[in-house]
């Protein structure tokens, strides 16, 4: 039977976090939030290996990591690029060989839940690729120059998250021909989109924050709080 990989990028800086330390090495509840996001993979049942994307100098320290949290799934740490795409691809490249279905989360979303998770490898089994997201709320405005140039209806807009879900054949494709192409993406799901495949949706959760800024923090602190409770925010 083919495994199912999860891939986890967490080679960024962490810009907008401010301080010395990356986002992902801050404490949320006493752990890092790498830590929080990589023990929902390690303990899923559904999930047969794990492929960290860490920055290159800190190698050391995700190695630290993973022994002191027995993060045993974790079956190799690969260098990250100079951008996103890179350094997924470069975990692309590490797959395990009998590998079917891959999912790439961010390691800054530790709210993840493994019904999601499920969900996900349901989905990449019917259609080959499948996202997480979720409703938008707010009322959504074009702006030009500072000015509302249009309102945009809402009803058929979603915000991407993560897990984002694809048969191995289909994301490594992607990947490819992004790469001949010179493409960009904005996420994994585009890439697949630009070779004019179907992506499913899955209904993802609103406590699913990616943390990147000092509000998401307090906003993870909370949720971590609550759900200590057996609530939800």
């Amino acid at each position: 039977m083919a495994k199912i990989s999860a891939i986890i990028p967490a080679a960024g800086s962490g810009k907008r976090m401010g301080g010395d330390r990356s986002k992902q090495y801050l404490s949320i509840g006493g752990r890092p939030i790498l830590v929080e996001t990589l023990m929902v993979f390690n303990e899923s049942p559904h999930i047969d290996e794990i492929i960290l994307v860490s920055p290159p100098d800190d190698i050391d320290l995700m190695e630290g990591l993973l022994k002191k949290y027995d993060l045993a799934k974790v079956s190799k740490i690969v260098k990250g690029g100079k951008e996103r795409q890179d350094s997924i691809s470069n975990a692309l490249h590490a797959l395990d060989r009998e590998s079917g279905i891959v999912l790439i989360h961010d390691g800054v979303r530790p709210f993840i839940d493994d019904e999601i998770i499920r969900e996900l490898i349901d989905a990449v089994n019917r259609y080959g690729a499948a996202i997480a997201a979720v409703p938008v709320k707010d009322t959504v405005k074009k702006v030009l120059q500072d000015s509302i140039s249009a309102t945009v209806p809402r009803e058929n807009l979603w915000l991407a998250q993560t897990p984002q879900a694809f048969s191995a054949r289909i994301i490594i494709d992607a990947y490819t021909n992004a790469r001949e192409k010179g493409i960009r993406g904005t996420d994994d799901a585009s890439l697949v989109e630009a070779m004019g495949l179907d992506v499913k949706v899955v209904m993802g959760s609103y406590e699913n924050i990616k943390i990147t800024t000092p509000e998401d923090l307090l906003f993870a602190e909370a949720i971590k709080r609550e759900r200590a409770k057996g609530k939800s925010i």
